[in-house]
C-alpha cells in the first residue's frame, strides 16, 4: 500500500500538485486520471522519487520516504518496477537482454538463475519464441509486454505504468490491462497507473484517482463512476457521446 499525504509540488513559484492525499491498494490496479496539466504525471514521478514535495508525506507499506536514509531508499527502489510510456527498451539489446537488465543491475544471481527467472516471466507474458530477437523486430504490443516483463523480473512489490497503452491498437490495448491486472492480482502488487485511456479505466479501475488543477476531485471504482453525481469527473470521462450512451443505459439498468 502507498499512502499519500497532503502532498503539495510546485515548480518556478507555480503549485501543480495542492495538498493531494490518498492511498493506492495493494493487489488493485490503481489510476490516476485527469486532463493535462492537471498534475497526473507530477504525482507519478513523486512517489518514484523523481520529484521531492515541499509539503506532505508519501509512504510505502509505512516507510515514510523522506525519513529513510540513502541506503534504505536504494533499497525500496529494488521493490520497484516501472513500464515506461513507448516501452523504452534498450534497442541494441535483445529481448532476453533487456528482461535481464534488471538482475544484473540489482542482484547477484548467476548466469542460469538470471535465465531462470527471464525465461519465467517472459512466459509469464506470453513471450515465448521472442528471446534473441532485437526491440525492432517485434511488434509495439510485444514490446509492451518486454516492458512488463522487465518490470516484474525483480519481484517488486510496486509496479507503476505510464500511459501503458500509448500507441497500442484497442485490441492491443485491452490485452495489455487484463496482463497488468492479471499479474497485480497473482503477485499481489500495489500497482499504479498513469493513464488517459477511458476503455482501461472502464475495464480495470479498481480505484480511481482523478486529478484536476492538481487536486484530487474524485476517487472511486469503476462501477461507481457511472452512478457518481460528481460534475468534474462526469464532464472528463463521459465527454464523447458513445460514452455518454453507455452511461445512460447503466442507469436506466
Amino acid at each position: 500500500m502507498i499512502e499519500v499525504q497532503h502532498v503539495e509540488k510546485s515548480f518556478n513559484g507555480v503549485k501543480v500538485l495542492k495538498g493531494v492525499s490518498t492511498v493506492f491498494e495493494t493487489g488493485k490496479t490503481n489510476l490516476i486520471i485527469g486532463q493535462s496539466g492537471s498534475g497526473k504525471t507530477v504525482l507519478l514521478k513523486s512517489l518514484l522519487g523523481i520529484h521531492t514535495p515541499e509539503v506532505g508525506t508519501i509512504s510505502f507499506d509505512g516507510r515514510i520516504y523522506s525519513d529513510l536514509t540513502p541506503d534504505e531508499k536504494r533499497e525500496l527502489r529494488t521493490e520497484i518496477g516501472m513500464v515506461f510510456q513507448g516501452s523504452a527498451l534498450f534497442d541494441s539489446m535483445t529481448v532476453e537482454e533487456n528482461v535481464g537488465f534488471p538482475l544484473k543491475m540489482f542482484t547477484n544471481n548467476s548466469k542460469s538463475e538470471t535465465k531462470d527467472r527471464v525465461d519465467f516471466v517472459l512466459k509469464r507474458v506470453n513471450l515465448i519464441d521472442a528471446h534473441h530477437k532485437l526491440p525492432s523486430e517485434i511488434s509495439g504490443g510485444m514490446q509492451k509486454r518486454v516492458a512488463i516483463a522487465r518490470a516484474i523480473v525483480n519481484n517488486p512489490k510496486y509496479l507503476f505504468c505510464d500511459e501503458p497503452n500509448s500507441g497500442l491498437d484497442p485490441n492491443t490495448s485491452i490485452l495489455i490491462d487484463n496482463l497488468i491486472k492479471e499479474i497485480t492480482e497473482e503477485y499481489n502488487i500495489t500497482t499504479v497507473i498513469n493513464s488517459h485511456d477511458m476503455n482501461s479505466v472502464m475495464e480495470i479501475g479498481e480505484n480511481i484517482l482523478f486529478l484536476k488543477n492538481g487536486l484530487k476531485a474524485w476517487q472511486g471504482t469503476k462501477e461507481e463512476i457511472f452512478k457518481t453525481n460528481n460534475e468534474a469527473i462526469v464532464e472528463f470521462v463521459y465527454s464523447s457521446n458513445l460514452f455518454k450512451k453507455v452511461r445512460e443505459a447503466y442507469l436506466k439498468g
